[in-house]
């Protein structure tokens, strides 16, 4: 019995990113790589950390997504930084470029998979954290921890 639905291995996964922005609305989109960034980013070597996206010309980037060269290159590797087109649709290309234009509103790549031999970048609209929403969720995490431990203590 076959699933409908490609399997998904993740390959980089932007945790602070959850933490410093509420996240919004999220979309799928392809990225144009060369050939020795997709060996790389298939042994999980690319950092998402500091990433962001934006829309330039009309035309969707990916910038500040580290992929460190790949080991087994000869001289014809690739630059880590560069920028790298994200690959949408016109009318999802013109819906986060009507969203960004509103105050506060940023696109944050959430994380990187491979979806049916092809590697894939979630990008979220994001609105950036105050410092007391970050110690609010921190605060609500140490409780969450703080219950599973008293159930587990309980349990036993």
């Amino acid at each position: 019995m076959a699933d409908s639905e490609p399997k998904i291995k993740i390959l980089s996964d932007n945790r602070k990113a959850r933490f410093d922005y509420h996240l919004l609305d999220r979309f799928e989109a392809g990225i144009s790589l060369e050939g020795t960034e997709v060996k790389a980013a298939r042994t999980g070597k690319l950092q998402l950390r500091d990433g962001c996206a934006e829309i330039v010309n009309g035309e969707a980037w990916l910038v500040n997504v580290h992929i460190s060269q790949y080991s087994h290159a000869s001289s014809f590797n690739h630059d880590p930084e560069r920028r790298r087109k994200l690959l949408l649709h016109r009318r999802e290309i013109d819906k986060l470029q009507h969203k960004t234009r509103e105050k506060g509103l940023t696109l944050v790549p959430t994380k990187v998979y491979l979806k049916a031999g092809k590697i894939k970048c979630e990008i979220a609209i994001a609105k950036g954290k105050r410092k007391y929403d970050k110690r609010e969720a921190i605060k609500t995490r140490e409780k969450d921890a703080e219950a599973r431990a008293a159930m587990r203590r309980h349990a036993q």
